[in-house]
C-alpha cells in the first residue's frame, strides 16, 4: 500500500508512515471527508433566504474572525503535501536518471564511470555529462566541449543550463546554482568505479542488491563536474555520507533500475554491502 501522506510504499496495516512519520489511518479519514462534503442545495422563495443569510453572515464574520487560527492548523498539512509531492518528484528523477544510464549500458557495454580523466590521470567529466543523450538533452550534449575540461570558460557556460532532473526538487536553491546532489558511488567496487565501470554481468551480488547513485546533500557538486562518492570513505548514512533534504533517510537508484528510500536508521554494515558489486554480502531487508 502507498501512504496517503507521502506517498512512499509502506506495508499492509502501517499506522505510523516510516518515512513522514504521519498517522495514516487518520490521514487517510481526513481525505476521505474532505472529499465528501457537498454544498447544500439552495431553497427557493423569497422570504425563505433571510434566515439563510443571516447564518451565513455570522459564519462569515466567524471565519474571517478565527482565519489566522484556520491557516495556523492547516498549514502543516499543506506543508507535508507539498513535501509528499516533492519526494515523489525526487524520485522520479532518479528513475529516469537510471533508464538513461541502462540506455548507455546497453550502448556500451557497461554503464558510464563516474569520472573520465585525461591522459595524465586529471579529472575531465562527469558521468551526468556523458548520458545527456539519452536524456532527451541532445542538444545540450552537442554544445558540451569534450575536448576541453569541464571547468573551461565554454564547459561552464553549459553548465549554466542544467537540467532540471538532475535537480532535487526539496533542495532549497533548486536548480538555480547549478548544484547537483545526485552523486555516483565511484569506489574500488562499485557499478561505477572510475577506472573499470562494471557490466551488469559483472555484477554478482544482484543488481537489486547494488547501489548506482545516491542523494548526497551535504555536497555541493556543480552536475558537469567530475566529483562524486567513494563508499570506502564513510561509516554509513548521515551528515557525512548519503543523506537528503527529505525527512528519515534518502532516495537511493539501485542497479536494476528501481529507487528505494533507505532510512537514516539502516546498518552501516548493510549500506557497506549495498555498495560493492561482488562481496558476498547477505544484505537482507533494508
Amino acid at each position: 500500500m502507498d501512504c496517503p501522506a507521502c506517498a512512499e510504499t509502506i506495508p499492509n496495516g502501517t499506522r505510523i508512515c516510516p518515512y513522514c512519520k504521519s498517522d495514516v489511518k487518520e490521514f487517510a479519514r481526513d481525505l476521505a471527508e474532505q472529499r465528501s462534503e457537498r454544498p447544500r442545495a439552495k431553497t427557493s422563495g423569497g422570504t425563505k433566504w433571510a434566515p439563510l443569510v443571516l447564518i451565513l453572515g455570522g459564519a462569515v464574520m466567524a471565519l474571517l474572525f478565527c482565519s489566522g487560527i484556520l491557516v495556523a492548523l492547516l498549514l502543516p498539512a499543506v506543508q507535508q503535501a507539498r513535501e509528499a509531492a516533492r519526494r515523489t518528484q525526487c524520485k522520479n528523477n532518479l528513475k529516469q536518471i537510471g533508464l538513461a544510464l541502462h540506455n548507455y549500458h546497453d550502448t556500451y557495454g557497461s554503464f558510464p564511470p563516474a569520472t573520465t580523466s585525461d591522459s595524465n590521470g586529471k579529472p575531465m567529466h562527469s558521468w551526468r555529462v556523458l548520458i545527456l543523450p539519452y536524456l532527451d538533452e541532445a542538444a545540450l550534449y552537442a554544445q558540451y566541449n569534450m575536448n576541453e575540461p569541464w571547468d573551461s570558460p565554454g564547459n561552464l557556460a553549459v553548465a549554466a543550463n542544467m537540467p532540471v532532473v538532475y535537480a532535487c526538487p526539496s533542495n532549497p536553491q533548486g536548480k538555480l546554482a547549478g548544484n547537483t546532489h545526485y552523486v555516483a558511488l565511484d569506489g574500488p567496487r562499485s557499478i561505477m568505479n572510475s577506472r573499470k565501470p562494471a557490466g551488469i554481468r559483472e555484477i554478482v551480488d544482484g543488481t537489486s542488491n547494488t547501489l548506482l547513485v545516491v542523494e548526497a546533500s551535504n555536497t555541493a557538486i556543480r552536475w558537469t563536474e567530475p566529483v562524486d562518492f567513494d563508499p570506502s570513505q564513510t561509516t554509513g548514512p548521515g551528515p557525512q555520507g548519503m543523506s537528503s533534504y527529505h525527512f528519515g533517510g534518502f532516495h537511493a537508484l539501485l542497479g536494476d533500475g528501481s529507487v528505494r528510500f533507505i532510512s537514516d536508521s539502516l546498518n552501516p554494515q548493510t549500506l557497506q554491502g549495498l555498495s560493492t558489486i561482488d562481496g558476498g554480502e547477505m544484505v537482507g531487508e533494508f
